[in-house]
């Protein structure tokens, strides 16, 4: 009889050990201190050929802005060229676009996108784009690209 007294203490000893172990990792992971994504760097990737030189994410009032500074590499002259949000974390900036513009060998502007639902400052915002132009031999072309960035 002593030896199964024994037997049991020790896995209930154990088993409420690993339970506490348990919750303290719950805890953690619903506080998001387990969360990878908040250690990730930012970044902006359009196509090859097509840079971005710089880009911000930011709330306003009015809603929100994604700015970024593209830099045509591709050889030749683009027109027609704008970038659409197809999708983001927050669902601010779903399928709102930048100006149509006309973009030169190695010129560079800037293409801003309004959104209509103000991001969180301080979030993570993660947003597929489309790119959309015609080049000189009168194709127009789709491309896909990515931004992640804090919200300013």
């Amino acid at each position: 009889m002593g030896k199964g007294q024994a037997a049991m203490e020790f896995l209930m000893t154990y088993g409420w050990a690993i339970l506490v172990v348990l919750i303290a990792i719950g805890a953690l992971a619903y506080f998001g201190v387990l969360n990878p994504g908040r250690f990730l760097p930012s970044s902006c990737t359009l196509m090859p050929g097509l840079s971005c030189d710089g880009f911000k994410v930011d709330a306003t009032a009015a809603g929100g802005h994604i700015r970024i500074d593209v830099r045509n590499g591709l050889g030749q002259d683009l027109t027609g060229l704008s970038i659409r949000s197809v999708g983001d974390s927050g669902g601010a900036c779903t399928g709102d676009v930048s100006t149509a513009a006309n973009l030169n060998d190695g010129a560079r502007a800037t293409h801003t996108i309004t959104c209509t639902v103000v991001p969180t400052a301080g979030s993570r915002f993660k947003s597929d784009l489309t790119i959309s132009y015609t080049d000189e031999s009168q194709i127009p072309h789709t491309r896909t690209g990515q931004i992640v960035a804090e919200v300013e």
